[in-house]
């Protein structure tokens, strides 16, 4: 059984629906990359997974069990979110930012702090530890955040299987940092933990992820690996531009290239 089960979400706002009967599976230790233009229903998927939006029609299982049945303190120990706007003009340093974490846990300020620096030497975030978030550029708060909910469910043996949701986490980093995330991502995944992530970089999708969810106006329109998923008649169909699909040099994985 998978970790995580979602059959025909539905979502509608003023009756107007922002997702039609989309469904996906997600094993643990699994990376599901959600693809799509924008108003596609990305990030609305991702609140329905996790309770923040109700949804009309449909179910999301967690562990085969409804996960709004987790306890506030459960589901914190086992579910992490990173949104893909996170406002904060409080003066933590980037330490106390990650720490706050680890709240859900009894693990102990000692434990929690190497977690915390664990998680931020995945994102090479350790030497900001000291610094105030509001004097961050973009890019050091994106990595800093990720940071914290990595370190949320840093360890299987504080609350079990994991779930990590990911809205386009690598908003405001340099192609450097980006490959960089998507690495933690994907090592973080193979962990044990099942991970959920919108991204715009097909790159991004066709490199590291396990299986690719294709979202148009709200609808699935592909689901499956990346060759599948990835073809020049779907991207066509997906975002109106037409593009050449070839293998990748190196790893022989679906290379999107625009037709210019």
């Amino acid at each position: 059984m998978a970790l995580l089960q979602a059959e025909s979400i539905t979502v509608c706002v003023d009756n107007r629906p922002l997702l039609s009967d989309v469904s996906l599976e997600v094993e643990a230790g699994e990376l599901v990359c959600v693809i799509g233009p924008n108003g596609a229903g990305k990030s609305t998927l991702l609140t329905a997974l996790c309770g923040e939006t109700a949804m009309d029609n449909g179910w999301v299982n967690f562990k085969g069990t409804p996960l709004h049945n987790l306890s506030a303190r459960n589901r914190a120990r086992q579910v992490a979110v990173l949104p893909q706007n996170n406002p904060l003009t409080f003066a933590f340093t980037g330490l106390e930012l990650v720490s706050l974490s680890r709240t859900p846990h009894s693990t102990g300020n000692e434990r929690d702090r190497q977690i915390c620096q664990e998680a931020m030497a995945m994102l090479d975030v350790n030497h900001l530890s000291e610094r105030l978030y509001p004097t961050l550029s973009g890019g050091e708060q994106q990595r800093l955040q990720l940071a914290r909910v990595m370190a949320q469910i840093w360890r299987a043996e504080d609350g079990g299987d994991r779930l990590l949701l990911l809205d386009e986490p690598a908003t405001s980093l340099d192609i450097a940092h980006q490959y960089g995330m998507m690495r933690a991502v994907r090592d973080f995944a193979r962990s044990g933990v099942a991970v959920v992530m919108t991204v715009h970089d097909l790159a991004h999708a066709s490199g590291y992820s396990d299986r690719i969810l294709a979202l148009k106006q709200g609808h699935s329109m592909a689901y499956g690996s990346a060759e599948s998923v990835l073809t020049a008649e779907n991207i066509q169909q997906l975002y109106g531009y037409s593009v050449t699909v070839i293998p990748h040099p190196l790893t022989g994985r679906s290379l999107v290239v625009a037709d210019v």
